[in-house]
């Protein structure tokens, strides 16, 4: 089993700045991918970005390119999110996941953090 804890939520003014944080424990020596991912009140949740650990390969949804930057500390087992320039379109839940092959969907999810943007 893995478990994964996010942190670094808050609330922050349009165009503000927060870094999120995943920590992973557990068997984490079978990782292929951590991802963000995030969920807004009556909305369904959508990916965000995710990092491959062996290369470190990002990916971004459209929404976030050039705004948030996800990167990985091997030695911590740990996964950032830095969100710049945010918008009051980014509040939602986040949320990391965990999936141990490429092959599989992402199996292990954190409890989630608030990220709040006011206007």
């Amino acid at each position: 089993q893995v478990q994964l804890v996010e942190s670094g939520g808050g609330l922050v003014q349009a165009g503000g700045s927060l870094r999120l944080s995943c920590a992973a424990s557990g068997r984490t020596f079978s990782r292929y991918a951590t991802g963000w991912f995030r969920q807004a009140p009556g909305k369904e949740r959508e990916f965000v970005a995710e990092i491959i650990w062996s290369d470190g390969v990002t990916s971004y949804a459209d929404s976030v390119k050039g705004r948030f930057t996800i990167s990985r500390d091997n030695t911590k087992n740990t996964v950032y999110l830095q969100m710049d320039s945010l918008k009051p379109e980014d509040t939602a839940v986040y949320y990391c996941a965990l999936r141990s092959t490429r092959w599989v969907p992402y199996q292990y999810w954190g409890q989630g953090t608030q990220v709040t943007v006011s206007s």
